[in-house]
């Protein structure tokens, strides 16, 4: 007596095995990326760690540079998944004080940056393979919003001058990549950190408002 047939298992079994070859290689290639850089990793280094073939590769990628775009984005978007998780529960704990809440979360970032794996993959290899417009797309996705949002909660509350806020974003932004670029390429990460965050926490202090500044 035959079993009952399920006319969307094969197929379903294709995708998980597709879905499972994808996942093998970003894996190998994110260790890989991190422990060697770009340059000193092949691809047969690659489908040898993730156990493919090379047409395996060849299948979900277009070549090694586009791997490596895919693992810098999942680098990029863990970190942002992480630090609005962490942003969160310290907004509820502490509600009420957007620009606090924004130099906070600064640190936070500072501190991501000394992360092995983003700091490699993404702030040091992803410029140099993939240029600087990668890294500024990768903040225009994951940060400009936010922290335009948080701007406009600053000066709405009084803490910060009302000043234009989209250039205000964009340059804070870039203050921000600088100082994370400073501390991916320093030989001393934990003063480059030290050092990047207390410059930076300095600077923004330069935007409260008035009566903030006096203290009253």
């Amino acid at each position: 007596m035959k079993g009952p047939r399920f006319p969307g298992g094969r197929a379903s079994r294709r995708t998980e095995h597709v879905t499972d070859t994808r996942r093998a290689l970003m894996e190998a290639a994110r260790t890989l990326f991190a422990e060697r850089g770009y340059a000193a990793t092949g691809t047969e280094d690659i489908v040898g760690a993730a156990r493919v073939t090379r047409g395996a590769l060849y299948h979900h990628f277009r070549d090694k540079a586009d791997l490596f775009r895919a693992v810098m984005a999942e680098c990029a978007q863990e970190m942002a998944e992480r630090l609005v998780e962490q942003e969160t529960r310290r907004a509820e704990a502490h509600p009420g004080d957007a620009w606090q809440l924004l130099r906070s979360g600064f640190q936070s970032f500072l501190d991501a940056c000394t992360d092995a794996d983003f700091q490699r993959i993404v702030l040091i290899e992803g410029p140099a393979v993939l240029g600087h417009s990668a890294w500024d797309a990768l903040v225009e996705q994951h940060g400009y919003l936010l922290l335009a949002e948080a701007l406009t909660e600053s000066i709405q509350e009084g803490r910060i001058e009302d000043l234009p806020v989209a250039p205000l974003t964009r340059m804070l932004a870039a203050l921000i990549s600088e100082a994370s670029l400073y501390i991916a390429r320093s030989e001393d990460t934990a003063r480059a950190r030290e050092e990047a965050g207390l410059v930076l926490d300095r600077m923004l202090a330069g935007l409260a408002s008035p009566a903030v500044a006096s203290g009253a």
